[in-house]
């Protein structure tokens, strides 16, 4: 009899162990009976509240995902809008540009024709001199270069396209061994103080 007992307690020690490695539920209850019980249901709560930050922060992520890649299409289209608009800018400043510089070759040969001088007048020349010198406009017989400028805020950007007028005047002057025969500057926009500054240099080449 004794013999059986401690057979029958070794199996039922085997299957107890058993259980308790195989069966979670089992486990939690010999915890419970143990004095755990309140630990492990903290520990299947945050259990559970994990699980549920993660799911929470995966469906968040894929939100986020979503708004990066919408975000990343809006910046890449407005990428291509800047881009166009400067190209269309810049075409627009040149067209407007040009035209200012043919606007001012006609006035030339206006002025050139009341004097009885008939004149071949060009625009947007490259003098071969020491490199290249770019003339607005440009005439070979008179010797005639001018300079335009759609727009003058300061005198210092006076200064610095009146110095350009008279660089040009120099390398035409060096490229055909002739003299000056007039020199223009012609602008749309300024100040009252850069006409005034203009006024006065205009008097001191007289």
């Amino acid at each position: 009899m004794r013999k059986n007992s401690k057979n029958h307690k070794a199996n039922l020690k085997k299957v107890f162990l058993e259980l308790l490695k195989k069966d979670e539920e089992f486990r939690y209850e010999v915890m419970g009976l143990l004095g755990y019980k309140e630990i492990i249901d903290e520990i299947r709560q945050l259990r559970k509240d994990f699980n549920e930050f993660v799911k929470l922060s995966e469906e968040r992520w894929k939100e986020n995902e979503k708004r990066w890649e919408e975000n990343n299409k809006k910046w890449e289209e407005n990428q291509r809008v800047i881009r166009w608009l400067m190209v269309a800018l810049q075409e627009l400043k040149y067209a407007v540009g040009v035209g200012f510089e043919f606007y001012t070759a006609f006035v030339i040969k206006y002025i050139l024709k009341q004097k009885g001088i008939d004149a071949d007048i060009r625009t947007h020349v490259n003098l071969p001199v020491d490199g290249y010198k770019e003339v607005d406009v440009f005439c070979d017989d008179p010797l005639i270069v001018a300079e335009t400028s759609l727009s003058l805020r300061s005198i210092e950007e006076a200064e610095k396209k009146i110095e350009k007028l008279e660089l040009a005047a120099k390398s035409a002057e060096k490229l055909t061994g002739k003299k000056i025969f007039m020199k223009f500057f012609s602008v749309e926009f300024a100040t009252k103080e850069v006409i005034e500054f203009l006024r006065e240099k205009a008097q001191e080449k007289k």
